[in-house]
């Protein structure tokens, strides 16, 4: 059996593709598939607000927030949020601190004034402190990332702004700790890592901040269209929505989003220990107070890299079952992605394969 450690599109829990598998052709007692079903039909439209419930449950949402499902993707919210509330003042301060948020920080400048309040790297893996951070007190909302993908760079702290709304995408850490929702203005996270397949964004906004878009913003990434409607103002991926509601059903079967962070840690500590006591064979560049646990990126032979070792051990994995391990073409080297499907087991086989990968390369 394959084991899949690709950022994303990612690996889907095999309980849920099973359930998915069964009820694919006749769903309960419909009839028919869900990609067949009328989005605006009784039996899409109870499954679509299970969805967003157990959403709301497992993440406790308060009231007065809206859970919105929305398309576009991470690359759409990225506009979806600067249309939605840089108007409020004009401006809006931007946290770069990897290859994600500095893309929701070009796309935003489009729209108002966009400040940069930390310095920019030459290599993303840090993340700035609070106090080296210089925000206006004037901003719409702070953005940052809360884990960049590619650099496998995860906040340790969530930025203090004085009142100022904190905007904050999380696509490839949602659903993976528990979160204080009362802290943010704006939650965003595209499904295709930890929440089920590419096709929709689950968007956590308050609502205070809804209602404020500029007059050019498109109704499709209108936050008070969507949040009135529904989600459902126009067609939605009515498909991917039922499986993102049975990957929630899953993580609440697990144990929770405590159950989720307990195993994320076990997962990443498996394979940053691996890279510890190597002795420098495997580097990872991120220093160790912001690594990753979704995605961990390292070298082989040395913090540079060893290309040819690199594509051994790639090779090398792929005889074994392990998919996807190849470092973003922007970093290059390996990355291993743990998103909440990928076991405990899945991840020790990786260490254990690293271990072995060395001892027959140094001897």
């Amino acid at each position: 059996m394959v084991i899949n450690f690709g950022a994303g599109p990612a690996k889907l829990p095999r309980d849920v593709l099973l359930e998915v598998q069964k009820t694919l052709v006749d769903y309960g007692t419909t009839g028919m598939s869900v990609m067949e079903m009328s989005h605006r039909g009784t039996d899409y439209v109870s499954l679509h607000n299970e969805t967003i419930e157990l959403a709301r449950e497992l993440l406790k949402v308060p009231e007065n927030y809206k859970v919105l499902l929305m398309q576009g993707g991470g690359t759409g919210l990225f506009a979806a949020v600067a249309m939605n509330l840089i108007g409020r003042t004009g401006s809006a301060d931007y946290l770069v601190t990897g290859s994600w948020s500095a893309k929701a920080a070009k796309e935003a400048a489009k729209y108002g004034k966009v400040n940069q309040v930390a310095s920019k790297p030459v290599k993303f893996t840090s993340i700035p402190r609070q106090n080296d951070l210089k925000l206006d007190p004037n901003a719409s909302y702070l953005y940052y990332c809360d884990n960049e993908t590619i650099e496998g760079v995860e906040f340790d702290y969530v930025p203090e702004t004085n009142g100022v709304p904190l905007v904050v995408d999380m696509s490839s850490n949602i659903m993976s700790r528990t979160v204080d929702i009362k802290k943010f203005g704006v939650i965003f996270a595209c499904a295709q890592k930890n929440i089920g397949p590419a096709g929709i964004t689950l968007v956590i906004a308050r609502e205070d901040l809804i209602g404020h878009q500029l007059t050019i913003t498109p109704t499709i990434l209108d936050f008070s269209i969507i949040a009135k409607d529904n989600s459902i103002n126009n067609t939605p991926p009515t498909f991917i929505i039922y499986v993102v509601g049975r990957v929630f059903a899953w993580i609440k079967r697990h144990g929770g989003l405590d159950k989720m962070y307990q195993a994320s840690v076990v997962k990443s500590n498996l394979i940053y220990e691996a890279i510890s006591a190597s002795n420098d064979y495997y580097s990872c560049p991120v220093e160790s107070n912001v690594r990753s646990r979704m995605n961990v990126p390292f070298r082989i032979g040395g913090p540079g890299g060893n290309e040819t070792l690199e594509k051994e051990f790639l090779k090398g994995a792929e005889a074994l079952g392990m998919e996807q391990l190849k470092g973003h073409r922007s970093v290059g080297g390996i990355r291993a992605s743990l998103y909440n499907a990928v076991s405990i087991e899945e991840a020790d086989t990786l260490s254990k394969y690293m271990v072995e990968f060395q001892a027959k390369h140094t001897q």
